[in-house]
C-alpha cells in the first residue's frame, strides 16, 4: 500500500486501515524511513489487555517464568549458564 501527501502535507490513511488501527498514530522517524504506530484511544486499557494474565500473577511467579524461559533459550543455543 502506498500513499502521497497533498499540497499541505496531509497524508490520507485509507478507511480500512483507520478502522483496523484507529485514528491516532505516533510518527517514528528513522534515517531511511518513517513508521506510523497506532495509539490506543484508552492507553491504560491497552496496557491492561496486553498484560493479560500477568495482572493476577505474583512478582515471584513472573520472575520464575522469565527465568525458566531464559534457561530454555540458553539450552537451545547451547549455553549452559
Amino acid at each position: 500500500m502506498s500513499a502521497e501527501t497533498d499540497g499541505q502535507g496531509r497524508l490520507y490513511i485509507p478507511k480500512d486501515v483507520r478502522e483496523k488501527y484507529g485514528e491516532k498514530y505516533h510518527i517514528v522517524t528513522y534515517e531511511d524511513r518513517i513508521e506510523l504506530v497506532p495509539v490506543a484511544d484508552d492507553p491504560l486499557a491497552a496496557v491492561r489487555e496486553a498484560a493479560g494474565e500477568l495482572r493476577d500473577a505474583s512478582v515471584d511467579d513472573i520472575r520464575a517464568d522469565i527465568e525458566a524461559e531464559a534457561k530454555a533459550e540458553a539450552r537451545e543455543k547451547g549455553d549452559d549458564r
